[in-house]
C-alpha cells in the first residue's frame, strides 16, 4: 500500500518544525479547551492530521515522511510549548505509528489500511488483563488505566503477562473496546487518559509482539523498513518519545515567564530587583541542557543502531537515567519560575499554571521515574552490594 506524502516543500526535519512552530499559538488557544472536554480538541487531531506530523512515525511505505523518529521527538518538545495535553498525545500517537513498523507485516497492513494518519492508544499495565492462547491467537479481557489519547484513536494497544519472557503488547481495534471516563486529574488533563476494558475480544497472533524481544531477537521492523531506528530495541526508546513533551512544557513556562516579566507583570518589578533574571538565566539553562542531552543520546542510539551496534545492559541503563535526568532538570526549571511568578500565576487564564501542572502529571509516569532510573544505573554500574 503507498500513500501520498503532505506538501511540504521538503519532507525534512526543518520543514516538520515549521508545521509544528505554526500550530503552537493554536494550541495555546486551545489549550483551556482541551480541559474543560478532557481530551484533546476535535479540531486540534485535525490540525495534526491535515499537518503530516502524525505520518513522521510511519513506516515510508505507509505514508511516512523519509524521516525518523528524532524529528518527531523534536516536534513533540516544539508542540509543548503550545498546550502539553496535546504534545503529550501527539507523542504517544507518532510513537504507536512508529511501534507499529515493528509488528509483523500483516498486522502493518490492516493498521495502515484506513490511512495514514491513523491514531493507537495504548494501555500497557500487564497486570491489568489477561490473554488465553488459542488457536490462531488469544482471547483478550481486562481493564487497564491511562490510555492517552483513546477518544481519538482508531486501534488500542494492551498489554498483558508479568514476566518478560511472556510479555505480550495485543492490537485491537477501537470498536473491540469499552472507553470509561475515569480522567479527573490535576495535570494533562486534556489528554483524556481514561480506562480501557475489553471482554473477551480475539486478538490474531499476527497483531502480537513481545517488546522486550523487539529490535534485538525479533528484527521484522529492520528488515521491512530498513530504518536506523528499527535497528534500536524498542524499549531503549520508550522513555525519550514521553521525555519529549515535558521538555516543551518546560520551555512553554520559559517563555511564559519571559513574556510576563517584559510586559511587567509578576513580582519583582523594581529596577533594581535581580531576583527574575536569575531565576530566568538558571530555568532557562537547565531547560536548553536537557533538550541538548536529549538530542545527544537519540543521536547516539540512531548512528549505533544504523552501524548495526548493540546495546549492552549498562549503556541501556544510562540511556535510561539521562531520559530520567532531563525530566529532572525540566522540573527545576518550571518549579523555580512558578515559585517567582507572584499571585496571578494562580489564575486559570494563566498559561503558565497550567504548563507547571501538566510537567508534574506527566513527571509522575512509571517511565520516568528518577529514582528507579538511578538505582538501575547504579546497580550496573557498582553492583548490586555496593
Amino acid at each position: 500500500m503507498t500513500v501520498a506524502t503532505p506538501a511540504w516543500p521538503e519532507a525534512g526535519p526543518h520543514d516538520a518544525l515549521r508545521q509544528a512552530s505554526a500550530l503552537v499559538p493554536v494550541l495555546r488557544e486551545r489549550a483551556a479547551q482541551a480541559e474543560q472536554l478532557r481530551r484533546v480538541p476535535s479540531d486540534s487531531v485535525r490540525d495534526l492530521r491535515a499537518s503530516g506530523l502524525i505520518r513522521i512515525g510511519n513506516p515510508d511505505r505507509f505514508g511516512g515522511v523519509g524521516l525518523d523518529i528524532d524529528t518527531a521527538f523534536a516536534v513533540s518538545q516544539e508542540l509543548g510549548r503550545g498546550c502539553g495535553s496535546t504534545a503529550w498525545c501527539y507523542a504517544v500517537w507518532v510513537t504507536h505509528n512508529w511501534w507499529l513498523g515493528q509488528f509483523p507485516e500483516q498486522c502493518q497492513e490492516e493498521y495502515f489500511a484506513g490511512g495514514p494518519d491513523t491514531l493507537c492508544s495504548s494501555a500497557l499495565n500487564p497486570a491489568n488483563g489477561t490473554a488465553e492462547r488459542v488457536a490462531g491467537g488469544f482471547r483478550v479481557s481486562g481493564r487497564w488505566t491511562f490510555s492517552s489519547g483513546v477518544d481519538a484513536a482508531d486501534w488500542v494497544m494492551v498489554a498483558c503477562g508479568a514476566a518478560p519472557d511472556d510479555r505480550q503488547w495485543l492490537l485491537l481495534p477501537r470498536v473491540d473496546c469499552d472507553v470509561v471516563d475515569t480522567w479527573f486529574a490535576s495535570g494533562l488533563r486534556g489528554t483524556g487518559s481514561n480506562d480501557v476494558v475489553v471482554r473477551d475480544a480475539f486478538v490474531p497472533e499476527h497483531r502480537t509482539i513481545n517488546p522486550y524481544r523487539v529490535g534485538d531477537s525479533d528484527r521484522t521492523g529492520w528488515e521491512l523498513h530498513k530504518r536506523a531506528s528499527y535497528g534500536v530495541p524498542l524499549k531503549v526508546f520508550t522513555e525519550w518519545a514521553l521525555t519529549a513533551p515535558v521538555i516543551g512544557m518546560a520551555q512553554g513556562v520559559v517563555d511564559e515567564f519571559t513574556s510576563r516579566a517584559r510586559r511587567g507583570g509578576g513580582p519583582g518589578r523594581a529596577a533594581d530587583s535581580s531576583a527574575p533574571r536569575l531565576r530566568l538565566a538558571q530555568a532557562s539553562a537547565e531547560v536548553d541542557t536537557a533538550r541538548t542531552l536529549h538530542r545527544a543520546d537519540v543521536q547516539e542510539i540512531l548512528e549505533r543502531a544504523g552501524r548495526g551496534g548493540s546495546f549492552s545492559p549498562l549503556e541501556r541503563a544510562r540511556y535510561l537515567r539521562d531520559a530520567s535526568f532531563t525530566v529532572s532538570l525540566c522540573m527545576r526549571a518550571v518549579n523555580r519560575l512558578y515559585e517567582a511568578s507572584g499571585a496571578r500565576a494562580m489564575l486559570d487564564a494563566e498559561p503558565i499554571q497550567r504548563l507547571h501542572r501538566d510537567a508534574h502529571a506527566a513527571s509522575h509516569h512509571q517511565a520516568l521515574n528518577w529514582d528507579a532510573a538511578a538505582q538501575q544505573f547504579g546497580r550496573l554500574t557498582l553492583g548490586p552490594d555496593s
